[in-house]
């Protein structure tokens, strides 16, 4: 990461500087103690994971709905949060060590953020924007998060350099249109998302 932490901070998390600080140093401590990122990303949190989150968050409509999916120790739902504070964020996440960890986080940093302990599936509602990283191949991924994408709402995968080829393997429904975003941030890596946008 070229861009440095003060850089990141001013530019991203102007609002919530001290939030996204405590919730590093939660990372680097709970985090890796409850095993939910392992013992050497202590060193790499603001460059693999918070700045890794920045991207997907410049491609979300004002005051969206977002679920993450699959949030785990809060990536990138919390740093979504903490980004952009007019949006409306739901972390959905199935394993209990992990929902604990979110709520305790969630408690510490007093966000105004949804924690439902199930998988996609289990949950009975509909969002704007669905997010989900490192979760599953987008052909696994896309029908177990549609149910939960609002009309002309979205799934936004943040994807390594297999995103064309995973949107080629997948086998999309009528009325979707599916985008490539590469983008360009400047001090950061290329990012990729797929988006899957619902036409009606």
């Amino acid at each position: 990461m070229v861009v440095s932490r003060e850089t990141l901070l001013e530019r991203y998390f102007a609002e919530r500087q001290s939030e996204v600080v405590r919730y590093a140093e939660l990372l680097g401590t709970w985090g890796i103690e409850r095993g939910l990122i392992g013992p050497k990303e202590g060193e790499r949190i603001w460059e693999r994971h918070i700045a890794n989150c920045i991207p997907v968050t410049t491609l979300m409509r004002e005051g969206a709905s977002v679920a993450d999916i699959g949030s785990g120790a809060g990536l990138p739902g919390i740093v979504i949060a903490l980004a952009r504070p007019d949006l409306r964020l739901t972390l959905v996440e199935p394993l209990q060590r992990r929902v604990d960890f979110l709520h305790e986080v969630v408690a510490e940093l007093n966000l105004p953020i949804t924690v439902i302990r199930g998988k996609a599936e289990s949950v009975k509602r509909s969002f704007d924007i669905v997010t989900a990283r490192a979760v599953a191949p987008l052909p696994k991924l896309l029908p177990m998060v549609w149910p939960l994408i609002s009309s002309k709402g979205s799934l936004l995968a943040i994807k390594g350099e297999s995103a064309q080829s995973e949107i080629d393997e997948t086998s999309t429904k009528a009325n979707t249109e599916t985008f490539l975003h590469v983008v360009e941030l400047e001090g950061f890596e290329t990012a990729r998302i797929v988006e899957v946008r619902k036409s009606i």
